[in-house]
């Protein structure tokens, strides 16, 4: 199989410095299936991202399930295809705290330039933190290499 190019795959195979919004969330990626549209990712959450409660604040969860949803459509796209968030919503069903959270994504439908996501974070113990979905929108690349959602 030939080797899978674009930012993701540039990304993920160390060609390219990780985007830093998942440097600030610390990005690692567990697992990928671009034929079934899957993603596995954990985070590391850290004190720097607690609320006034002393939990993770929802911005932050939001952000890692974005970056997990995304990345399953992404690594499915050519190299030249990009795909921006137009919607997302956030379920928050239990407070996280810091330390290693894992988020699943995947591809629930893809019809011509849209695509709809659904994602999972869990804490390390597996237990359900929140639940997500999206709409994403598959642009082509523009020449700077950054689609555009409008």
């Amino acid at each position: 199989m030939a080797e899978r190019s674009g930012p993701f795959w540039d990304a993920m195979a160390g060609r390219v410095s990780l985007p830093p919004a998942a440097v600030t969330l610390g990005f690692e990626l567990l697992r990928v299936d671009p034929d079934a549209g899957e993603l596995e990712a954990a985070f590391t959450a850290t004190e720097a991202f607690l609320n006034p409660a002393g939990a993770v604040q929802g911005g932050f969860l939001a952000a890692m399930l974005d970056d997990t949803m995304g990345p399953a459509l992404v690594a499915t796209l050519a190299s030249d295809e990009w795909a921006p968030t137009l919607e997302l919503k956030i379920s928050f069903l239990r407070s996280a705290y810091p330390g290693r959270l894992v988020g699943s994504g995947r591809v629930v439908h893809r019809a011509g330039g849209v695509a709809f996501l659904a994602g999972e974070l869990r804490d390390d113990a597996g237990t359900l933190l929140a639940t997500a979905t999206a709409t994403a929108r598959i642009r082509s690349s523009d020449r700077s290499g950054r689609g555009h959602p409008s």
